[in-house]
């Protein structure tokens, strides 16, 4: 009986992890990990991207979890205790009552996330190359959409539909404005209004678990993550749609258009920083791991920047650098801080996801010019492919030597 206890409080654990971000290694390895400090050892786990199965001694168990949003500060908390228990500071009472807090943990407040989705959105339409008049309607559109998706898609609508609705509502926004002469760069606007809906946790999670040959999580994740960026490229080709057919005629973009007021490091390194800790706040990031989710990103975005300008190398290999560069930081500052490495690495590789190639592959389907968008897609998808074998390389190299061992020993 006291086995089952013990078995219950270690699925609890991880059910805990899988619900909100966590890597399906970290959740059999929690699992296990609590089970066997209690003295049950006669544990099998198997964990797939939305469901958990277990089997010991006269035990089964399993629940189908599904695949939602994330609150990072909920599987740091796991984690931490998971580490207080290998260290013997926690007995079976006190590690039922600490899960039944951390499941009670409430989620960010919302005119956090409201403001950090407006200041992700503004520093997003920098980055691509907004201005700063663009970057103030940008700031307002992620706000509006943002509320959207707290009191209207997340209660009463589907994923899908909420992502659809979310990308045409931010999109159409930024449009009504430039209509009315607010903005410069229609373009940026936009791509900065919808940065809020890009699936990080699901990608990046996709790629670490087929990294430690979780292939069915992995592909699965990665198809959710592919479904996302399919349905905020249909909300704004819909955006536009809706606009050719009030105006009778298509709105037409330069894809070259980029402000020169904001092209310098000194305005592009802060706008990294803010909208990697905007992507923080919105995976519930703990308060403390803001500053180091902020560095991480900005520190990717500068030898992005660097190797993009002063070498000669494709924007495909300059991500894949840069990349590398965000997995390396999020591994050490893992170690320093005691965190999972997941924390930093979700929010710090934002600025290098394509999100501007989602926007332009809509925008020329839209426009009937299907040989553009070809070219634009595959791009985007090398950028992805770029980030993807970046995050392997360095996890790979992580797996293999001392770092290594530091990681797994303090996690």
């Amino acid at each position: 009986m006291q086995n089952n206890k013990i078995l219950d409080l270690a699925y609890e654990a991880g059910s805990i992890m899988l619900e909100n971000g966590a890597e399906i290694s970290r959740v059999e390895d929690t699992i296990q990990r609590i089970a066997s400090r209690y003295g049950v050892d006669d544990v099998s786990v198997f964990v797939l991207s939305n469901g958990i199965m277990a089997t010991g001694n006269n035990y089964a168990r399993s629940k189908f979890i599904p695949i939602k949003g994330s609150s990072l500060d909920k599987v740091v908390a796991v984690n931490q205790l998971s580490r207080d228990i290998s260290q013997g500071k926690c007995d079976i009472n006190q590690l039922e009552q600490r899960l039944r807090e951390i499941r009670a943990m409430k989620t960010k407040p919302v005119w956090e996330q409201l403001i950090a989705s407006a200041l992700g959105s503004a520093a997003f339409c920098i980055i691509f190359g907004g201005g700063f008049y663009d970057c103030l309607i940008a700031t307002i559109a992620g706000f509006i959409l943002w509320v959207f998706m707290l009191f209207v898609g997340k209660h009463h609508l589907s994923r899908i539909m909420s992502n659809v609705l979310g990308g045409l509502l931010a999109s159409f926004f930024c449009i009504v404005m430039y209509k009315f002469g607010f903005g410069t760069h229609l373009s940026n606007m936009i791509i900065g209004a919808v940065i809020p809906l890009i699936p990080g946790v699901a990608f990046t999670n996709g790629i670490r678990d087929l990294a430690n040959e979780d292939y069915i999580a992995g592909v699965t994740r990665l198809l959710d993550a592919l479904l996302t960026f399919f349905c905020i490229a249909l909300g704004v080709a819909l955006s536009f749609i809706i606009d050719s057919i009030i105006y009778g005629r298509m709105q037409v973009l330069d894809p070259l258009a980029a402000s020169s007021e904001t092209a310098s490091l000194y305005v592009q390194l802060p706008a990294a920083f803010i909208g990697t800790w905007a992507f923080a706040v919105l995976f519930g990031v703990p308060r403390k791991y803001y500053i180091d989710c902020g560095i991480c990103g900005m520190l990717g975005w500068l030898l992005y920047l660097i190797l993009l300008h002063h070498t000669e190398l494709s924007p495909t290999i300059v991500a894949f650098f840069a990349t590398g560069l965000v997995a390396l930081t999020a591994l050490v500052q893992s170690i320093v801080r005691k965190c999972p490495v997941t924390v930093f690495l979700i929010s710090g590789i934002f600025p290098l996801v394509p999100g501007a190639g989602i926007f332009w592959t809509s925008y020329y389907i839209v426009s009937n010019d299907l040989y553009t968008a070809l070219q634009t897609g595959l791009v985007a998808i090398k950028a992805t492919i770029a980030i993807a074998a970046g995050i392997l390389v360095v996890m790979e190299i992580n797996s293999r030597n001392r770092i290594g061992k530091l990681f797994i020993k303090n996690n």
